[in-house]
């Protein structure tokens, strides 16, 4: 099994405000090679009255919105709400969106190679505490992602193990 897949760079994600719909649509648009899109204007909301992400707005997303709901989208299925809220709490403390969002966005398309491709993820060992943490972030969102798409392949759609 293989796969190809990259996220778009930060400054390929729309730069004019976004509606909540148009957002949780771009979003989808993004994962949807990944099986993982199922963002909804709900759930964005959601995020917005937790304080994970900013308030829009005039009921419009920025650039740095989209990018942290485009990693909350990933890591929301690895992770649980609260964690990803520490994790980009602890992002913003220590770089802006842009430089934390294009670190995952450069790491995460190997690591997912990697795993696809049954190969060892070599480890870093430099870089800091919370480099190490969303590099594992990525590993764990790698294997989630491979293990939906194995066991899609061996199951029928009512669940049932393919002969």
């Amino acid at each position: 099994m293989d796969i190809d897949f990259s996220l778009p760079q930060y400054s390929e994600i729309p730069g004019v405000g976004l509606f909540l719909e148009q957002v949780s649509k771009y979003i989808n648009e993004v994962l949807a090679p990944l099986g993982e899109a199922d963002l909804t204007g709900s759930m964005i909301s959601n995020y917005v009255k937790k304080g994970i992400v900013d308030n829009p707005v005039r009921k419009q997303y920025s650039r740095d919105q989209i990018a942290c709901l485009i990693y909350i989208a990933m890591a929301k299925n690895v992770l649980s709400l609260d964690d990803v809220a520490v994790m980009i709490r602890l992002l913003k403390e220590s770089c802006d969106v842009k430089t934390a969002y294009e670190y995952f966005r450069e790491e995460f398309p190997s690591v997912l190679k990697a795993v696809f491709e049954n190969r060892e993820i070599a480890a870093k060992t430099s870089g800091s505490e919370l480099k190490q943490i969303s590099r594992n972030i990525s590993i764990t969102i790698a294997h989630k992602i491979y293990l939906d798409k194995i066991f899609k392949q061996l199951t029928t759609e009512d669940g049932k193990l393919l002969k």
